[in-house]
């Protein structure tokens, strides 16, 4: 199974690295990243691979948001089947 990660805020150093250390921790790899700066704003899309059986999915989005919390960043995840019905044409 696959999730969906996106973070939006203020650029700052290690935005990146942050975030993949709680992938990293939580057992979910990062199979696609997509990053852009617009202006000041740092705007990333992270396609996680959360299959892994040590991967449980409410511990990564608890500290996912936490995270985004410390660093000034709005961090949310949802499933990939969740992301596709909502973006379904």
């Amino acid at each position: 199974m696959r999730a969906i990660v996106s973070v939006i805020g203020k650029d700052t150093f290690g935005i990146l690295a942050k975030v993949s250390a709680v992938c990293f921790k939580n057992r979910a790899n990062v199979v696609d990243v997509n990053q852009s700066i617009l202006q000041e704003m740092f705007v990333m899309v992270m396609m996680l691979d959360i299959s892994d059986d040590g991967c449980d999915f409410s511990t990564l989005k608890n500290e996912l948001e936490a995270l985004g919390g410390e660093i000034g960043m709005k961090i949310s995840i949802m499933h990939e089947d969740i992301f596709n019905s909502m973006h379904r044409i």
